[in-house]
């Protein structure tokens, strides 16, 4: 997933999912929200907005992030495209997406649940679920996802790791040799 500024910039993002859970404009058998999904964003949320698979089309624009900022989202994912670019740009709003369209929503998709358990696949074919509240992390990285019972222990593992880099970093600012910093800090 990438962000307006393709794996650069300072966009970070933190914070609980919200999910948006969209289906084929044509599917009549899904649920249909009574709110605009927009409309329900919490603030200091992530959104995080599942697209069907295969479609060219963006399931969200400058549109829904004017909306999200207003309504204080942290961010937003899209397992999809988006588009508008530079309306994100201008924003500063975080976004992270699989990929761009000129095409917007309409005739292709529509919301169907919101904070519903929503799939994301990753590369490889592995799929997650990312549940209302788990928390959504990403930057020029890309983009994490804790489950909300696991949190303190990541933020732990986290920090562990961390430390060790920073040791690390220093030993090698002091000459040290690569193999035997790793192999002496890395246990």
């Amino acid at each position: 997933m990438y962000s307006p500024e393709y794996c650069s910039g300072p966009a970070k993002i933190c914070g609980p999912a919200h999910t948006v859970r969209m289906v084929h404009a044509a599917d009549e058998a899904a649920p249909k929200p009574r709110t605009h999904f927009a409309d329900t964003i919490q603030s200091g949320s992530v959104v995080f907005v599942s697209q069907p698979k295969g479609l060219i089309s963006a399931c969200w624009g400058g549109l829904m992030s004017t909306r999200a900022t207003k309504l204080g989202a942290a961010g937003v994912i899209i397992d999809g495209r988006f588009r508008d670019i530079n309306e994100h740009r201008d924003l500063g709003i975080g976004l992270f997406a699989r990929n761009i369209s000129i095409l917007g929503s309409n005739t292709f998709t529509r919301s169907s649940e919101i904070n519903v358990p929503a799939k994301y696949q990753i590369e490889g074919g592995d799929e997650i679920t990312i549940n209302p509240g788990d928390l959504l992390v990403g930057d020029a990285d890309g983009v994490v996802s804790v489950p909300q019972g696991k949190v303190q222990e990541c933020i732990e593992l986290c920090q562990e790791r961390a430390d060790i880099d920073e040791e690390t970093m220093a030993a090698l600012k002091r000459g040290e040799e690569m193999g035997p910093t790793i192999k002496r800090l890395r246990k």
